[in-house]
């Protein structure tokens, strides 16, 4: 994979470009700037600035070896064990949820029973990292930018460092498969359909691109409601501002790319909210139409997505996103040599992408609030938060670069704010870091205790055993057979199922209490 734009790659009107650039006094064409290191040089530590991130990641995903089911898992296990993935979307289809994708992204790791568990933040994190690097030389190579060699890898890197690792349960939104097969994924998926677009320069290549978006809507649409939601506010957005901010010749295309997400989305959750599961869950939690625009429900709703905001604008590493994207406006260049230029509708864009942010958040609250209540805001359910979380952190390298290109047409010597930037790029990977080797501890503990407890209740079953006691293995505020005080049995008939035999009892009381 180039990390730059091939040198051929000329502006579209260089004829405005010259007479620009007679008026530059920044520099001459195909020249660099004035105090600018030699690329070489560059591409060097911006790489090494990228280990960090990529070290986070890789110690993340080594540490998913101490990862043991839990909650939902439970359940999941069982079913992919006895009925294979396709006995496992008939009954999310029928029963459970209506989400037949979401199923099947399921039933491909429990397969693996255990072990999947344990490879799914390797498999899950490695995917995220090449998705968003592969999106970020694409945008490049669309925009007609050059950057030193490694500066995509950097802001893939740190972006999905952020993303995955910045967040206040770190469990549910990187380890615990159910949750990010549910929440994570699906917009590291959404991001992915946007390659063929971006990438589009034949008929051959537009019709695969509207082909694609048509069928990622479809799978998203019947992955996960909430991402659903962004991807169509999304989607809704630049169609709307098309006709202003969009040149003529592609204009067409990329309505048409918009319309094919948008009817693809449309058709996904028309098959999931039609399903005989999604009426069962509704009726399970109450969430029916009329509790969700309830005005007592979307006033609640309103008070839980502002205590996620404050939330999550307080969390000061998201100030790595600004800063690579600064050094990513700082270090790009026109194919020319010169420094780019903010695009004309810049203000607009902005506004509209904060906008597009904010309504799809909050519309994924309205969605998830009769379910999770005043929870809906909490760490324990951060999880609900990542369907919009990587469009946050994208703006926010948006916004960086913008400042960077300002400043270099601004500054005389960027040599500093390169530094600090880079400087904040390092810092932001210390405190994900120290929550990792923590949250290690804790795993690694109770992976002792739950392979202990996996041999007894094995060996309880073998010898006939048709009830076993289940000491609860609580971490990072997982759910557990026996919580709230012993009152909820759930999932503990599913670690039955799991262990074949009747039931399991809350090895904490005496025998005979109930």
């Amino acid at each position: 994979m180039s990390d730059s734009t091939p040198e051929s790659a000329v502006p579209e009107r260089p004829d405005a470009t010259r007479r620009q650039d007679a008026h530059d006094p920044r520099g001459t064409p195909g020249r660099p700037e004035h105090g600018t290191p030699p690329r070489s040089r560059t591409s060097v530590w911006v790489t090494a600035l990228s280990l960090p991130p990529l070290a986070l990641l890789a110690a993340a995903a080594w540490f998913g070896r101490s990862v043991r089911p839990g909650a939902d898992d439970w359940c999941f296990l069982p079913a992919v064990r006895d009925d294979g993935i396709t006995g496992l979307v008939g009954r999310f289809y029928f029963d459970d949820n209506g989400r037949v994708a979401n199923a099947v992204l399921v039933g491909a790791y429990a397969k693996f029973q255990v072990a999947g568990h344990q490879w799914f933040g390797l498999v899950s994190g490695v995917l995220t990292l090449a998705v968003l690097w592969a999106t970020t030389v694409a945008v490049l190579r669309r925009g007609r930018l050059t950057v030193p060699r490694g500066l995509p890898l950097l802001v893939a890197a740190t972006a999905t460092a952020l993303f995955l690792f910045v967040t206040p349960n770190t469990y549910k939104t990187f380890y615990w498969p159910a949750a990010s097969v549910s929440h994570t994924m699906p917009p590291v998926l959404a991001c992915a359909a946007l390659l063929p677009f971006l990438v589009a320069r034949s008929r051959r290549g537009r019709g695969a691109a509207l082909a694609t978006a048509l069928v990622a809507g479809l799978v998203i649409g019947t992955l996960s409601e909430e991402t659903a939601i962004v991807v169509a506010v999304l989607l809704v957005t630049v169609l709307l501002l098309s006709g202003r901010a969009v040149a003529e010749p592609s204009r067409r295309f990329v309505r048409l790319w918009c319309a094919a997400g948008v009817a693809g989305v449309a058709a996904g959750a028309a098959v999931l909210i039609t399903s005989p599961g999604s009426d069962s869950r509704r009726e399970r939690f109450g969430a029916g139409t009329r509790s969700l625009v309830a005005p007592e429900s979307l006033a609640a709703s309103l008070r839980g997505f502002a205590e996620i905001v404050h939330t999550v604008v307080t969390t000061w590493q998201y100030v790595g996103a600004v800063a690579v994207g600064v050094i990513l406006g700082l270090l790009c260049r026109r194919p020319d040599g010169n420094p780019p230029v903010l695009p004309a509708k810049w203000p607009l864009t902005a506004c509209a992408g904060v906008a597009a942010l904010l309504v799809s958040g909050y519309l994924c609250t309205v969605v998830t609030y009769p379910v999770f209540r005043e929870r809906v805001s909490a760490p324990s359910a951060n999880r609900l938060w990542n369907d919009y979380l990587l469009v946050y952190v994208a703006l926010l390298v948006c916004a960086g670069a913008m400042l960077g290109v300002a400043a270099r047409r601004r500054a005389h010597r960027t040599g500093p704010l390169q530094a600090a930037c880079a400087v904040l790029c390092f810092l932001v990977c210390f405190g994900p870091a120290v929550a990792l080797l923590d949250l290690d501890a804790n795993m690694r503990a109770r992976a002792e205790k739950w392979d202990a407890q996996d041999r007894r209740l094995r060996e309880g079953a073998s010898a006939g055993a048709g009830v076993l006691p289940y000491e609860r293995l609580v971490i990072s505020q997982m759910l557990e057979p026996f919580s709230r005080q012993g009152r909820s049995y759930w999932p503990g008939g599913c670690v039955a199922d799991y262990y074949r035999i009747e039931r399991v009892t809350d090895a904490t009381r005496p025998p005979g209490r109930t």
